[in-house]
């Protein structure tokens, strides 16, 4: 059961387009995309991963 007012959202990579990692976020407090540096797996580096629908 989700948590009231947090939001599930895929983060999906910049590099090779792909969707790696899944949180959460406050949608009341944090209004625009999230943006984060994670590994991809795929390109086997740190590289930023954007919040996609």
């Amino acid at each position: 059961m989700a948590r009231q007012g947090r939001e599930i959202i895929t983060l999906q990579c910049t590099e090779c387009k792909r969707r790696n990692y899944s949180t959460t976020k406050n949608k009341r407090t944090m209004t625009e995309k999230v943006e984060m540096k994670k590994f991809c797996r795929h390109d086997r580096k740190h590289t930023v991963h954007r919040e996609v629908k």
